[in-house]
């Protein structure tokens, strides 16, 4: 008997079948030195820890800005300009980089998104290939309960 039409076979799907890549590690390694210190620094930035800190800063300078001997206070309240421009510099410092970081970021969920959908496109190929195996081989069985049904 013979196939309806010409299926390839399983080895021909499995030696068609490309290695399975991860995209997520594939572009971190392909990173720039400064995309890897952009990366690194929001990291961190976008920490509990660095939060705390910046916590700690802030409530540590205003009340010895305020609760301090007069001649101690370096920043007088309530203005508080040198507490205003160093937390302006910080943001102005990490705004740009955070920047950077989401654009890496979303190159990394492009490239994963890319890999879903091929190994999507690789599974429905193999899907078909196996549809048609069992297509032909119902029919293999139907023929051959026929011609039991003859004899």
């Amino acid at each position: 008997m013979q196939y309806k039409h010409e299926l390839p076979t399983l080895q021909e799907v499995r030696d068609k079948r490309p290695i399975l890549r991860n995209p997520v590690k594939e572009t971190k390694l392909s990173l720039s030195p400064l995309e890897r210190f952009a990366l690194a620094i929001t990291r961190h930035v976008g920490s509990m820890g660095f939060f705390i800190i910046l916590s700690i800063w802030t409530i540590g300078w205003l009340a010895w800005n305020l609760l301090a001997p007069v001649d101690m206070r370096f920043d007088p309240a309530p203005a508080f300009v040198v507490w205003l421009f160093a937390s302006n510099m910080i943001q102005l410092v990490l705004l740009p980089l955070v920047m950077v970081s989401q654009n890496i970021e979303a190159k990394v969920a492009d490239r994963r998104a890319q890999e879903d959908f091929e190994v999507n496109k690789k599974s429905e190929r193999e899907i078909e290939v196996i549809i048609a195996h069992l297509e032909n081989q119902n029919d293999l069985l139907l023929n051959l309960a026929e011609k039991i049904d003859r004899t």
